[in-house]
């Protein structure tokens, strides 16, 4: 990590790196909290899951489906507010991260479509196994794209 992302401009003291700026500390921050903020989305979205699928009887594409909009709605604004510190343009950043949350219902959907329909696997083990893929590749996309 160079020095100049550690210190303010025109201090010679140490400090932690601010969060708009560029390097490795920063990096390593957003992901830390973008998973924390993940987890508390991944058991919202499991939790809705298991009680529209389990309880109500949904059929688990719709119940994936709201389930993982329950999900993505508490991720912005969780990251939002602690993740990537950014509050302007909230509906253009939204849709854009619910884009990207499209981009995990439909990998989850063929995920469900080919391990439970095609396998048997339980969709309850199928749901819960694709979370960290699909949040490790949206992190990537919303860092660059929603909030970027």
């Amino acid at each position: 990590m160079a020095t100049d992302d550690l210190m303010p401009a025109g201090t010679g003291t140490t400090t932690p790196a601010c969060p708009e700026a560029p390097g490795r500390a920063r990096d390593v921050r957003q992901l830390i909290t973008y998973a924390l903020v993940g987890g508390s989305g991944v058991l919202l979205d499991l939790a809705a899951f298991l009680l529209l699928y389990d309880v109500a009887g949904w059929h688990e594409q719709r119940a994936n489906v709201l389930s993982t909009s329950i999900g993505i709605t508490n991720n912005f604004v969780l990251n939002a507010l602690f993740t990537f510190r950014r509050r302007d343009r909230l509906l253009v950043r939204y849709l854009r991260f619910y884009a990207v949350g499209l981009t995990g219902i439909a990998l989850t959907f063929v995920l469900l479509a080919v391990f439970s329909r095609g396998l048997g696997i339980d969709p309850n083990l199928v749901k819960a196994g694709s979370l960290p893929v699909v949040l490790l590749f949206q992190f990537a996309l919303n860092r660059k794209w929603s909030f970027g």
